[in-house]
Formats: structure tokens, C-alpha cells, sequence
């Protein structure tokens, strides 16, 4: 009996070591599902590994990792060295050679007051209606009622002298003339080496651009500053055009694709000598060979504007000599430009004229008449839009152009 009731232990003992086994194993089974829904994305709703309802921040993809020390589907951020921004690259402005060549093309392409003459010219016996028709024509391309005079006296001595009908002949007489009222002789270099200063220290060439809204300024500015660069000039910037905000970005944009410096307002509405002043003084500073100070667009015929402009002088004289007072003016505008020119003249000495708008228009004796008119050289003609658009003015290349 004893030895039965042994054996009905041991039974017992091992039924409930089995029974333990077995829910065991139904947990670890069960615990094991329940990671498996906890991990589901579709059936967590909240991303991979949260649970339901539970909100968290989403590691960039890009920058997240899995961290081997941490356990499964821990995110770690790794620091990532911000990217070096690429050196921007700087263009090659052409050459005034080249824009030369270019400019010859584009006048002699245009037609108008060389290619009018020729033909008036060549007719042969001229009669008095043909000298009214080359007096109006003088007149229309804005050589002004001085010149035209000259000019058709000469014309009518030397046709009659000559007594031919011959193209070429004609061309030649032609090509004196006007060349001889666009006055070749006269000083056209720009001012651009460094200058000495009342304080015995050298300064750079402070030069002023000036004109009437409208007129292209600064962009023949931004032009000019390429021109320069194309002659290996080390250049600065001087937005002096604050009452614009768009002249000032304008004006950086032009810098920046040719490694100028532009000094420019912190705000709209500064004081645009004082923008003028700091301008020239951090040219000095920087060693710079030449400084380029836009100034804002002003109707000729406002008085306080105009009184602004001579100020804006006065102040950059102050800092360093001004080599230069360039007024921009448009080809198209004809003898309203004359106008213009004269009270810009009077109010700060200009030195030199800037032609824009020059190309294909018939309006090409603006040139000896704004010459006439001021005493000036014109020194660059605009030739379009294009960025190197802006090349020195030749006179012998200005009049073959027009007789070619």
C-alpha cells in the first residue's frame, strides 16, 4: 500500500510539472502575437514599432541609423557635416575689341543716316528739292541745326567740285565730312588710374553716373564695371540709388557675376551721399583701381533733385578726387536729350557722355550734337542688351559703320 501511494505522488508531481510546461508555452505564445500586432504598421496606425494612439517625432530617413547596442528599431541621428557651398563661377567679360567689331556690325546693319546720304548723294545732278530732302534727313537723325548747316555747305561745295555720281567717290566725301563733325581728336579715354588725393595718399578713380529715369543707368553702370574687369581693373560698387530697392539688387546681381564688390544702404531711403562717401572710403581702403557710384534717376527739371546730385559731389570730393561724371543718356530721345544733358552739366560738370540705345536707330547724329552742345566727348555707346553690350566710342569706327 505504501509503495501504491508512492507511485500516486509521483503521478501527481509529474501532471503538474506538465500542466506548468504547457501554459508556459500558451504564454510565450501569446506574448509573441502581441509584439507582432505592436509592430505591424498597418495595424498600429502610428509608424513602425508604436503603439496606437501614441504620438512621436519621425527621424529624417536620410540621417537615421539602428543602433545595435539599443535593441531592435531604435532610431539614432547621426551628425552630418553640412555640404561646402561650390565657389560661384565668376564670368569672362569680352573685350573691347571684340565689342568693337560687333558694333561696326550692328550700326552698319541699321541703316539709316550714312546708307540716306549715299543714296541722295548718287543721284547725280542734284536739284534743289534733292538738298531739301539731305537737309531734312540731317535734321530728322538729330545732328542738330548748327551742324546740319556745316554740313550742307560742305556737301554742296564738294559734290559740285567733284562732279560725279560714283558710289565709292561719294562715299569717300561722305566718310570726311561727317567724320570731321564727330571730331576724332577729341580726349575720349576714361579716367580709371588710381589719383592723388589732397592728403598726399592715393585714392581710387571715383567715377559718377548720372541721368534721367529711364535712360538705362544702372545697368550701363553694371556694364561698365564688366568692361573694366575685362581690362583686369580691380573695381567697386557704390549704390548710391536708394530711393529704388530694386536699383541696389540690381546693382549687386551685376557684381556678383564678375566678383565686384557693391557697397550698398542697410535701408531704402538712406542718404544716398553718405552711401557715396562709404563707397569711395571703402575703395581706398580695399586698394581698389576704380569705384563706380550709381546715382539715382532724376527728370532734369526738378530743382531739389538736381541740387541733390551736386551735393552727392561735393561729398565724394571730400573723400577723394572725382575723376569722372558720366551722363547717361538714350540715343532715341533726340533733341529732348540736349535739354537733359545741359542741366545735368550745370549741375555737376560732366566730363563724358554714355549713348544707350544706339543701336538700330536712325538717331546716330545725336552724337555730334550732344558733343556741340557740351564741349564733351561721347566716350561709350550702348549697342543692346546683352551684358557686353557697352563698348568705347571710336569715331572713325562710328562713321565706316555708317557709310559702309
Amino acid at each position: 500500500m505504501e509503495l501504491l501511494a508512492d507511485i500516486w505522488l509521483y503521478l501527481v508531481i509529474a501532471a503538474v510539472a506538465v500542466a506548468g510546461g504547457l501554459v508556459g508555452l500558451v504564454r510565450l505564445r501569446s506574448g509573441r502575437r502581441s509584439d507582432d500586432i505592436e509592430t505591424d504598421g498597418s495595424e498600429a496606425g502610428s509608424g513602425p514599432g508604436v503603439p496606437r494612439g501614441t504620438s512621436t517625432a519621425v527621424a529624417d530617413p536620410d540621417v537615421a541609423t539602428t543602433d545595435p547596442h539599443s535593441g531592435a528599431g531604435a532610431s539614432v541621428a547621426e551628425e552630418v557635416a553640412p555640404a561646402a557651398e561650390p565657389a560661384p563661377v565668376l564670368e569672362r567679360p569680352e573685350s573691347a575689341a571684340g565689342r568693337m567689331v560687333r558694333l561696326r556690325e550692328r550700326l552698319a546693319r541699321s541703316g539709316g543716316l550714312g546708307q540716306t546720304l549715299l543714296s541722295l548723294l548718287s543721284r547725280g545732278d542734284l536739284s534743289e528739292s534733292d538738298w531739301e530732302e539731305i537737309e531734312e534727313t540731317l535734321l530728322l537723325a538729330d545732328i542738330g541745326s548748327g551742324p546740319t548747316d556745316e554740313l550742307m555747305a560742305a556737301l554742296r561745295t564738294r559734290v559740285k567740285v567733284l562732279g560725279t555720281t560714283d558710289p565709292q567717290q561719294v562715299r569717300g566725301l561722305l566718310r570726311e565730312e561727317l567724320l570731321t563733325l564727330v571730331d576724332p581728336a577729341m580726349d575720349r579715354r576714361l579716367a580709371v588710374s588710381p589719383v592723388t588725393g589732397d592728403d598726399g595718399q592715393p585714392h581710387p578713380a571715383t567715377i559718377l553716373m548720372v541721368g534721367v529715369n529711364g535712360t538705362g543707368k544702372t545697368t550701363t553702370v553694371g556694364k561698365l564695371a564688366r568692361l573694366l574687369v575685362a581690362e583686369d581693373r580691380d573695381v567697386m560698387l557704390g549704390a548710391a540709388d536708394t530711393f529704388r530697392a530694386a536699383a541696389a539688387d540690381q546693382l549687386s546681381t551685376w557684381g556678383e557675376r564678375v566678383g565686384v564688390p557693391v557697397v550698398r544702404a542697410d535701408r531704402e531711403g538712406a542718404d544716398p551721399a553718405s552711401v557715396a562717401f562709404e563707397a569711395v572710403k571703402s575703395g581706398r581702403e580695399a586698394g581698389v583701381d576704380v569705384v563706380l557710384v550709381d546715382t539715382a534717376g532724376r527728370l532734369q527739371n526738378k530743382a531739389g533733385l538736381m541740387d541733390e546730385l551736386g551735393k552727392i559731389r561735393r561729398v565724394v570730393a571730400k573723400n577723394a578726387p572725382v575723376s569722372e561724371v558720366l551722363l547717361v543718356l538714350d540715343a532715341t530721345t533726340g533733341q529732348n536729350g540736349m535739354r537733359q544733358a545741359q542741366v545735368f552739366a550745370e549741375a555737376v560738370d560732366v566730363t563724358g557722355i554714355v549713348l544707350t540705345k544706339l543701336d538700330g536707330t536712325a538717331k546716330g547724329g545725336i552724337v555730334v550734337a550732344v558733343q556741340r552742345t557740351l564741349g564733351v566727348p561721347v566716350k561709350f555707346v550702348g549697342l543692346g542688351e546683352g551684358p557686353d553690350d557697352l563698348a568705347p566710342f571710336e569715331a572713325e569706327a562710328f562713321v565706316d559703320a555708317l557709310v559702309a
